[in-house]
């Protein structure tokens, strides 16, 4: 520990009593900027003075005066009265993406589809506290989140809980400021810092005993007038030292300045990058809303007003990508103005069919309209005459838009009184109501005004509304705001270069200007800001050209990168969408391997991030070659179900689908590879992948070649992967050694729910193995070892497990050669085991020895819910023994006898148990070689059972008297739901006694006759008699 110089009282009283404020802010700035390179030493200030009456009370009441000033800083707006529950925890994430580093803010909650990935919550009260006991709180933290996401709100909601005593106790300062404030400074040092944006800070004497127990607050990053540089700054520690305020910023970061004190650095993704991530400590990201909080969002807009409401979020919800934009606050707050404005307006005659808003450009259209509307209120005018419109909508973008454009264009987004004189910005328009719902003025702690747009989207609007107007008269090009460039005529020659521009800029900022540009050529916008903001037809006869000239931008590039899908964007502006949608019927049928050209790409590209269905499961399946999917890499991170099944893929495939899902956007969930030619190095790309991928959670790599090395890669993952928790493995030829690698892994692996390993060649070593594993296995749920040999040892060896597991709840063992020996161990699991629910046996060699030691096993087991034997040689003595393991067990719902000749005799037995059960609810007794006898017992047990909702008798001979007799019974069954009774020789007659039963039967839902010779016109006939009778009623003939 650092040793500590303590002044006496006397001195600190004088210290405190005679020195002027700047004196004591000096002496502040000092203990802040201590580094441990005088001596050893620091000065401290004792919490308690006993020597001197400015002692410990009297700095309590300084630091209470000082949250008092906070308080009335931070003000009581209607934003903090009731924060959302949001602001009360953040999303502790490691680093940032590449999609937020490079990508405009609308394409990343496009891309990512609102979803976020995956993090751990992290609370308000803890956010700069230690994660763990062994850990140090960090000094840099940074919050990150798109523009209107609540950064600033939610610093104010911090500052305001610190300075009510309800959080953040471990500080006895939190200093926050605001970039716009330090803006107004060209240099700055560290103790003017103080002295400049908190000058109450002297007055009030305030006593730090520890400057380790200060929070400084920059909120607000993305609007530092000049990027950070860290790697061109030189050093400075004099904290009297004046510096630019980046340099004074970066020096506070590294730690040269304020070492000790910890750093809350706000800002929007992509300049949070400017920050390296060796010097940040956490990074936290503010989430968006959930759909609950976008209904209350506008519940709070539409108090009173629940038809508007209801109108309001019916169209978001209806609007995919709409509803996306809503999870950010500001936005959801603008559409919700917006889509108000325009439904309350009760739209004319010719302008209904301009709403509800279809595109981003329309609904911007909408929120101007209203915007007018206000202006011409303010004036006491509720319909201004169309001149006074048209004249304040053209001024306010006259003034305003090349404000906004330039801006825009060099990256500023606030500006000050400078800048307005600079661009010839007339202040007195500011106070317009029109003006007031674009720009936002606040006073700076410097007693300067600050100037932005309300949110960046309308920056971004104006800045196109201006671009339109400005291109009909300017002749050389906008975007050189001075010096000479070639002469530029025509809008078409202004649209190129401001597409040319947007496809060179590699942040994506000039994205949504370029949308909102190709928006304003839409019929509907412009029929919407005729004689406002647009003239009648303006730049119409461009609209085909500018859709050409969009198209010409998408280049063969290698993979099709976000300023191709924001080309879709623009076309989907311009109402020019028959390229997505060609593209969408081929995906619809199958027809997509004939479309590989980039316009192509690009456009399925769009439609993974836009259509409803690709946001559910983006099935890519029979239809894409390599090319093809290398181009698509980029956009193939945010599907969260990816089916890219029988695509003939090779194992190059997988080193591309690996570089995919181990990268930090990816939020693939699930992904299916099914029926294509993946071998082991396949497998081992897709392993390397899995050892750092924290998404997916469901891998289908069925009738593949991975082969046991495959299968080994793969297991080693699973030792250290925490997410995924499906694999299927079926028809891979992993063999032994492979079950060997797999049980290896379910020994740690606690994760993993659902293995499937059928048609694999496991034999009884495979099957030892596995049986070793799940005695320590408390994960899996699901075994499926199917179509393997693990014959009767391997059986043993598995029911011995299950006497010691207790997480497993299904085991499918079909097909697997197990003989009367095997089930004798299966029933002595079976007795011990309170967890297993489903079990699967068919088509084994269990005959009626076999099938008698499971049914009494049965009978005594209270946990099985579902238990399959089909075909499994079982005759009429194993089937009554299954029913009287039915009279005694509870738990059974599903029986299936399928393809066992239990006759006559065994249906009677089950049926007789069926009157006195009252848990099963679906029996099935396909070809069982059951007759009329066996039908007659079966309805007499319908007639009194009151549970089964399926019974399935298709196969057998039952006839005319088996069907009457079942007839009799529907007449008084009200659970059956569905009763298939194809292929048993009913004829006519027993069909029509079937159907004429119906009409008393309300609850059968599906009935199947077909194959019962009754002929074309016969099953017309019975079908439209079953209709008749029982409309509610499904009949298949």
């Amino acid at each position: 520990m650092r040793k500590q110089e303590v002044r006496t009282g006397g001195a600190a009283s004088q210290a405190y009593g005679t020195s002027s404020p700047a004196e004591q802010v000096k002496a502040l700035v000092d203990l802040l900027a201590w580094k441990g390179s005088q001596g050893g030493q620091i000065p401290q200030v004792p919490d308690r003075l006993p020597d001197s009456p400015l002692g410990h009370h009297s700095n309590d009441s300084r630091i209470r005066r000082y949250r008092e000033a906070l308080l009335r800083r931070m003000g009581g707006g209607p934003e903090l009265s009731s924060p959302s529950h949001r602001l009360g925890s953040l999303l502790l994430v490691e680093g940032l993406t590449d999609l937020q580093l490079t990508e405009h803010d609308f394409t990343q909650v496009e891309a990512t589809r609102g979803g976020r990935r995956p993090a751990r919550p992290i609370g308000l009260d803890r956010l700069f506290l230690p994660l763990s006991r062994v850990s140090i709180p960090p000094r840099i933290s940074i919050t990150v989140g798109v523009a209107g996401m609540g950064k600033t709100t939610l610093v104010k909601h911090f500052v305001r809980l610190w300075a009510q005593g309800h959080l953040g106790k471990n500080f006895l300062l939190v200093l926050p400021l605001t970039f716009r404030d330090l803006n107004v400074h060209e240099k700055l040092s560290a103790d003017r810092l103080l002295c400049s944006v908190f000058p109450n800070i002297g007055e009030a004497g305030l006593d730090v005993a520890a400057p380790g127990r200060v929070l400084l607050v920059l909120d607000g990053l993305d609007e530092c007038k000049t990027p950070l540089d860290f790697s061109n700054t030189v050093a400075c520690t004099d904290p009297k030292k004046e510096i630019q305020v980046d340099h004074l910023i970066t020096n506070i970061v590294r730690g040269n300045l304020f070492p000790e004190v910890s750093v809350w650095i706000t800002s929007r993704p992509s300049v949070a990058g400017q920050i390296p991530g060796g010097l940040v400590d956490r990074m936290t990201e503010l989430r968006g809303f959930t759909e609950e909080e976008i209904k209350v969002c506008l519940e709070r807009m539409f108090p009173e007003e629940q038809t508007l409401l209801d109108q309001v979020l019916s169209r978001v919800q209806a609007d995919r990508a709409l509803y996306l934009m809503c999870t950010v606050p500001a936005f959801c707050s603008l559409t919700g103005v917006a889509l108000g404005h325009s439904y309350r307006s009760r739209p004319t005659l010719q302008d209904a069919e301009l709403w509800p808003p279809r595109t981003l450009c329309e609904l911007y259209s909408w929120y101007f309209r209203m915007a007018l509307s206000r202006e011409g209120q303010e004036k006491g005018k509720v319909s201004p005459r169309l001149e006074q419109v048209a004249h304040s909508g053209r001024k306010m973008v006259g003034t305003l838009g090349r404000l906004a454009f330039h801006g825009l264009v060099k990256r500023k987004y606030v500006f000050y009184e400078q800048d307005m004189k600079a661009f010839g910005v007339d202040l007195t328009l500011l106070q317009s109501a029109l003006c007031s719902c674009f720009l936002q003025q606040e006073e700076t702690l410097a007693s300067s005004v600050a100037y932005c747009f309300t949110h960046l989207s309308l920056q971004e609007f104006v800045a196109a509304a201006y671009y339109y107007s400005a291109s009909r008269r300017a002749i050389f090009d906008l975007f050189t705001e001075s010096g000479m460039s070639w002469p530029r005529l025509g809008f078409l020659t202004h649209f190129r270069s401001a597409a040319q521009r947007a496809m060179q800029a590699e942040d994506g900022r000039l994205d949504v200007f370029l949308r909102f540009l190709s928006g304003l050529l839409s019929p509907r916008v412009n029929a919407l800001l005729a004689g406002s903001l647009l003239a009648q037809g303006e730049h119409q006869g461009c609209r085909a050209q500018v859709a050409e000239l969009l198209q010409g931008c998408l280049q063969p590039d290698t993979a099709v990168c976000a300023r191709a899908i924001n080309v879709l964007h623009c076309l989907n502006e311009l109402q020019y969408t028959e390229l997505a949608c060609s593209v969408e019927e081929a995906m619809e049928s199958g027809a997509l391997t004939r479309l590989t050209s980039p316009s192509h790409r690009a456009a399925l590209a769009y439609l993974l991030q836009v259509s409803d269905t690709c946001s559910q499961e983006a099935n890519l399946s029979l239809c894409l070659s390599q090319s093809v999917l290398q181009s698509l890499l980029p956009q193939l991170l945010y599907c969260r179900n990816l089916r890219l099944d029988t695509n003939q893929f090779r194992d190059p495939v997988m080193e591309l689908l690996g570089s995919v899902l181990s990268g930090k956007d990816c939020r693939i969930q699930k992904i299916s590879l099914t029926e294509n030619q993946i071998s082991n190095k396949g497998a081992k790309a897709l392993a390397r992948a899995l050892l750092v991928n924290r998404s997916l959670t469901a891998l289908d790599l069925r009738s593949n070649t991975i082969g046991p090395q495959g299968a080994k890669a793969l297991a080693d993952a699973l030792k250290i992967n925490r997410t995924l928790t499906s694999l299927s493995l079926q028809s891979n030829m992993i063999k032994d050694d492979g079950a060997r690698s797999m049980a290896e892994a379910l020994a740690s692996n606690q994760i993993l729910s659902l293995l499937h390993l059928q048609k694999n060649s496991i034999g009884p070593s495979g099957a030892q193995r596995m049986a070793e594993a799940l005695r320590h296995n408390r994960s899996l749920k699901e075994l499926i070892l199917q179509s393997n040999s693990i014959s009767d040892a391997g059986v043993a060896m598995l029911m011995g497990a299950l006497g010691v597991n207790q997480t497993l709840l299904s085991l499918n063992l079909r097909e697997n050669s197990i003989s009367p020996e095997g089930a004798q161990a299966l029933a002595h699991a079976l007795c011990i085991n309170g967890t297993l629910k489903h079990l699967d046996l068919t088509a084994n060699l269990l005959h009626d020895q076999g099938a008698q030691a499971i049914a009494v096993a049965v009978g005594r087991n209270h946990a099985l819910t579902s238990l399959h034997l089909q075909w499994n040689f079982i005759q009429a003595g194993a089937a009554r023994a299954l029913g009287q393991a039915l009279l005694l067990n509870n738990s059974l719902t599903s029986l299936d006898l399928q393809e066992n000749a239990i006759g006559d005799e065994g249906a009677s037995a089950v049926a007789s148990a069926l009157k006195a059960n009252t848990v099963l609810t679906a029996l099935y007794l396909q070809a069982a070689s059951i007759g009329a006898p066996g039908a007659q017992a079966l309805g007499e047990a319908l007639a009194v059972n009151r549970t089964l909702e399926i019974l399935d008798l298709r196969g057998n001979t039952i006839g005319v008297a088996g069907a009457r007799a079942l007839a009799s019974a529907l007449k008084i069954n009200s659970s059956l739901r569905r009763l298939n009774l194809q292929e048993n020789s009913l004829g006519m007659d027993g069909a029509i006694c079937i159907a004429t039963a119906l009409s008393g039967n309300h609850g059968l839902q599906h009935i199947n006759l077909q194959g019962n010779q009754v002929g074309d016109s016969g099953a017309r006939m019975i079908s439209e008699a079953i209709k008749t009778k029982a409309p509610s009623c499904t009949v298949e003939m």
